[in-house]
């Protein structure tokens, strides 16, 4: 007696504010593909951070840069929390890039929180070539990504 492989489709969640969406971002985005059969790219609002645009526009401006054969990645605004838009779209992780031992820290901190609302993360480390590139350091020297 022979079971089949069971296919499980594993859809993640790669949520940020991506004001503006940086090559490191695009990166993120391009090696998740490998990992995951779906990748939703989540402009969310965050509270802390007063971007140019509001959410819709950027999340225009993220889906305007990806490839279009890129057929497993969509892009959608939200103003919620996280954990919620995974719960409402069948989302099974978090997808959250990480540059240096500060990102990872602060990452751990909302990882916690996500996994106790039942939802957990995956951390990638940025490409080396990439991780000194922020969105806060292109909005200063005048960069949009």
């Amino acid at each position: 007696m022979t079971n089949a492989p069971s296919t499980v489709r594993v859809r993640a969640l790669y949520p940020g504010s991506f004001d503006p969406f940086t090559p490191g971002h695009m990166n993120v985005v391009s090696r998740a593909r490998d990992l995951f059969d779906e990748v939703v790219v989540l402009v969310a609002v965050n509270s802390v951070k007063h971007p140019d645009t509001d959410e819709v526009q950027r999340a225009a401006a993220v889906r305007a840069a990806l490839p279009v054969e890129w057929t497993s990645v969509t892009v959608a605004a939200w103003s919620g929390l996280t954990s919620t838009y995974c719960r409402d779209h069948g989302i099974g992780v978090i997808l959250r890039g990480v540059r240096n031992t500060s990102d990872l820290q602060a990452e751990c901190r909302l990882a916690a929180m996500n996994q106790s609302l039942g939802v957990p993360t995956v951390f990638l480390p940025a490409q080396p070539d990439l991780a000194a590139v922020s969105s806060t350091a292109l909005r200063t020297l005048g960069g949009r990504g």
